[in-house]
């Protein structure tokens, strides 16, 4: 920090932030400013270490753009300082909605609500809207073939959870070859590529205190070059229901007052120039995916390699993910 000019002299504190459970994230004061640090957990493959350093590098690409995101400040290549890359960015003055219940105006009036949902769409056209050729992003990705890789990708990653022991299988993710196939054969033709959150959900955004508004998508890993409309069907997929229970360990209280699905998307598809015809096929490939990823958590806690009750309840969710897909499939037809 001295070398990069951030102020000077010893750290005042460090405190441990919530918000994720397999990285690091602290907040710390340093000659009377504040920061926020971001790396790997000790004992982090190498391939870890690239993937913060391609995080970093994003944050700084989005500067001056119109994407909420936390501002970064530095970032550190030389694995000998904290042993493994790290970068510095700036806090982000809100809050993550979920899973504990929402706050002021947010948990009490109706209307906040639907707007924080639609300002979850709005952050979504904005980071569309970027040119990833303007920002330095150019080799970001291999947006060419995206789509068409995503199905054998993820039937592969299904298939490496046999390795973990007392896996029951494939048959334990009912429907899950009948989606593949189905994906496979409708294949829309891609948008115009551009940037990908990749994990887009309630749990890696958070929201202004003073106003219906995002502060800030965070959690950065999974980004790329690719079709922005899977982020949108990625939204739609993880989107809670009337109980406010959304896929995963997403849960939003109360919940009454969010916009339904068709409405992310209709919101979605009055504001872009992008091609939504198929975008019940972003959907069920959203819901494809994000069930593989949570069996294979399953498939972990099988192994005694994730908590029982953690992996039982990805299961379940896993679950009623390709139940929706198969019935999405289903409506279609």
């Amino acid at each position: 920090m001295d070398a990069q000019g951030l102020g000077s002299g010893a750290i005042d504190s460090v405190t441990p932030l919530t918000g994720g459970t397999q990285n690091v994230l602290l907040r710390l004061f340093g000659d009377g400013a504040e920061y926020v640090l971001r790396c790997p957990p000790p004992g982090a493959k190498p391939e870890i270490h690239a993937t913060f350093l391609r995080e970093a590098r994003l944050l700084g690409a989005l500067a001056g753009t119109a994407v909420p995101h936390p501002r970064l400040i530095a970032a550190c290549r030389d694995a000998s300082v904290l042993g493994a890359p790290f970068y510095l960015m700036a806090p982000v003055d809100g809050f993550t909605a979920t899973p504990t219940p929402l706050r002021g105006l947010y948990a009490t009036d109706p209307t906040w609500r639907h707007a924080m949902g639609l300002s979850m769409v709005d952050a979504l056209l904005r980071l569309g809207e970027v040119a990833p050729d303007a920002v330095g992003l150019a080799d970001f990705g291999r947006p060419e073939g995206f789509l068409e890789r995503q199905v054998p990708r993820w039937l592969k990653h299904l298939e490496r959870c046999a390795e973990q022991p007392g896996w029951p299988g494939p048959q334990a993710l009912p429907g899950v070859r009948e989606v593949a196939d189905w994906l496979e054969a409708h294949v829309p033709a891609a948008n115009v590529p551009g940037l990908m959150h990749g994990d887009y959900h309630f749990g890696n955004v958070m929201f202004r205190h003073d106003r219906p508004a995002l502060a800030a998508i965070i959690d950065w890993e999974l980004a790329t070059l690719g079709d922005p409309l899977l982020d949108l069907g990625w939204l739609v997929a993880t989107w809670p229901d009337r109980d406010g229970r959304g896929a995963g360990t997403i849960r939003i209280a109360p919940a009454d007052g969010l916009p339904s699905t068709a409405e992310l998307i209709e919101h979605y598809r009055q504001r872009t120039a992008r091609d939504l015809s198929a975008i019940d096929w972003y959907v069920a490939m959203a819901r494809f995916k994000l069930g593989i990823m949570l069996e294979a958590s399953h498939a972990r806690s099988c192994a005694g390699k994730a908590p029982a009750e953690t992996g039982a309840q990805h299961h379940a969710s896993a679950v009623r993910l390709l139940e929706a897909a198969i019935a999405g499939i289903e409506v279609r037809a």
